[in-house]
């Protein structure tokens, strides 16, 4: 199932760091995507840019098996991390990084290879509800494009 997401831009700078960076939305390499590009510091307590989308109200992901992403990037690892409506605080997340390399690739990422980030809470799907593609974890350039997005099952 593709999903229609609206990305937004959100990086360290809300907590006093100082990554910059942007999304913008262009035909990379052939395709229409969104990029992610700038630079992660770890200065003043920072250390990331991403784009997050919130899933639209109508998407159940109960039934399926995980995430497809169509990614390019720039060899870098990249976090992804989904949010449930399990999680009360900003710092709680299910995480797993992918590394997308020059070429387009499909990356398939099943919801049992996400970690709890600071939460006991199980991952449920029924109640996924918003995903974000970080650059976060040292200092570096980041660069990474997503055409698309789908729910699979095995």
């Amino acid at each position: 199932m593709e999903l229609n997401l609206n990305w937004e831009y959100v990086a360290d700078t809300v907590m006093g760091g100082v990554s910059r960076g942007k999304i913008t939305a262009a035909v990379i390499k052939g395709r229409d995507a969104v990029q992610l590009t700038g630079q992660v510091s770890l200065e003043n307590d920072g250390g990331f840019i991403q784009m997050a989308a919130d899933l639209p109200p109508e998407v159940q992901a109960l039934g399926f098996t995980g995430l497809e992403v169509d990614a390019t990037g720039n060899g870098e690892a990249y976090d992804i991390r989904l949010r449930t409506t399990d999680l009360t605080r900003p710092w709680q997340s299910y995480r797993t990084a992918f590394t997308p390399g020059p070429d387009w690739g499909s990356y398939r990422l099943p919801f049992a290879a996400f970690e709890a980030h600071r939460t006991d809470a199980p991952f449920n799907p029924a109640n996924l509800r918003r995903l974000g593609i970080v650059a976060i974890g040292h200092a570096f350039a980041a660069d990474v494009s997503v055409a698309a997005v789908r729910l699979y099952r095995a």
